[in-house]
């Protein structure tokens, strides 16, 4: 099953593995699984450590990237099918990178690794509990 990372989820993973449900957690460590994380995650991450929202270790996103290579989670770039895919969301969720996410789950037929409740209302499979 291929599924995509919220931006969460990667930090859970890599810093926080006991706030992940033995669900999620168990999905995302089955090799027969391809995991991908957005680009837009990483993009996320930068403009809330640069608002002062979020503190990474030093070299932070170098560090989630390296995880990321080395547990083969696969960046997803931002490609023009996901952005035409999120004009055609409806607004239940308005966070501009969730939506991102969720168009890119739609257009490359991912489930998603998410606690956000959000999610489910754009009929995509949402892998937690």
């Amino acid at each position: 099953m291929k599924a995509i990372l919220d931006t969460h989820t990667l930090l859970w993973l890599v810093d926080r593995p006991e706030k992940l449900p033995v669900n999620a957690s168990s999905f995302c460590e089955d090799e027969n699984n391809e995991l991908f994380i957005s680009i837009a995650s990483f993009w996320e991450l930068s403009i809330k450590m640069s608002i002062g929202k979020i503190k990474l270790k030093e070299k932070g996103l170098y560090r989630l990237k390296c995880w990321c290579d080395e547990n083969a989670v696969n960046i997803l770039p931002i490609y023009l099918p996901h952005c035409d895919q999120v004009q055609a969301l409806p607004f239940y969720h308005r966070d501009p990178f969730d939506r991102l996410i969720i168009a890119q789950a739609i257009c490359e037929k991912l489930s998603i690794v998410t606690i956000d409740e959000h999610f489910p209302k754009y009929n995509v499979t949402v892998i937690w509990n």
